[in-house]
């Protein structure tokens, strides 16, 4: 159990790096390179759901989590996660319409 909620703070802190560092590459103009490092923070994302997956299958199996501190952590992680990757896409794509005005 808490190594998949380790994978799931793991995956998703560097699927939020990834952001972070694809928004900082927008803003310099790379818009290729931030679109690349926002591939990486899918690519991270998909890792962390597949642990939350694993999670939600043992329950369906009739194995109850037991839920702790850090499993809400983890869980708060992942989705605080998606929305800033989500967001840092749509600064991406602003960002890439003020350079080709």
């Amino acid at each position: 159990m808490e190594e998949i909620i380790m994978n799931l703070i793991m995956y998703s802190g560097e699927a939020r790096s990834y952001a972070m560092e694809a928004m900082q590459a927008a803003k310099d103009g790379k818009i290729d390179e931030a679109r690349e490092l926002l591939e990486k923070a899918t690519a991270q994302l998909t890792e962390a759901h597949h642990s939350q997956t694993k999670l939600i299958q043992g329950e369906a199996a009739g194995n109850k989590t037991e839920v702790s501190l850090l499993l809400v952590h983890a869980q708060d992680h992942l989705m605080t996660t998606i929305t800033l990757k989500d967001i840092a896409a749509e600064i991406i794509d602003i960002r890439e319409q003020l350079l080709n005005k």
